[in-house]
């Protein structure tokens, strides 16, 4: 072993071992610790599945099988296997049968439909009505700041605001 391994724990070794026997020469320390903890905590997963299921098989302490379930069931968890070539082949047959929509395109691009372009209108603008102010006694200081040339009757003949619907179309602007 080199120089440094006989301090380092069993299992760090075993860590350090594997990545040599992979051809990794170069690493941070660290990395060994980050293996470790996978290491650990993935046995520690295991086995607490494994006495899960030896429990419910009513055992009382856990064998092999139990252990084989567990490994089993995580794989299947962490790893998907692609659907059998006969089965892809059977949904592509079963796909490939609906004939695909004609064109109708003219002549020139195929555009998509009206409500579909930036061309269409996509929104409408509404013009609040403002609410008449309750009505309060006329003090001085209304009469004086009313313009004096407007008799009662005009200021009522004022055109109200009423609600607008204004929509406007996106277009491009020429260059």
């Amino acid at each position: 072993m080199a120089e440094g391994d006989e301090d380092l724990p069993r299992d760090a070794q075993i860590v350090k071992s594997l990545l040599k026997s992979m051809g990794v020469e170069d690493y941070e320390p660290r990395v060994i610790h980050q293996f470790l903890e996978l290491w650990y905590r993935y046995v520690v997963d295991i086995l607490t599945d494994s006495q899960v299921y030896s429990e419910h098989a009513g055992k009382a302490a856990i064998d092999c099988d139990d252990v084989k379930l567990a490994i089993q069931s995580k794989v299947n968890l962490s790893f998907s296997q692609p659907p059998p070539r006969e089965v892809l082949l059977e949904l592509a047959r079963n796909r490939n049968k609906i004939p695909l929509p004609r064109s109708i395109a003219g002549p020139g691009i195929p555009l998509p439909p009206e409500q579909d372009t930036l061309l269409s209108p996509n929104y409408q603008l509404a013009i609040p009505k403002k609410q008449p102010s309750p009505a309060v006694e006329e003090t001085e200081e209304d009469e004086e700041g009313a313009d004096p040339n407007l008799s009662q009757e005009q200021k009522t003949d004022m055109p109200q605001h009423t609600p607008q619907r204004v929509s406007f179309p996106l277009t491009k602007r020429p260059k």
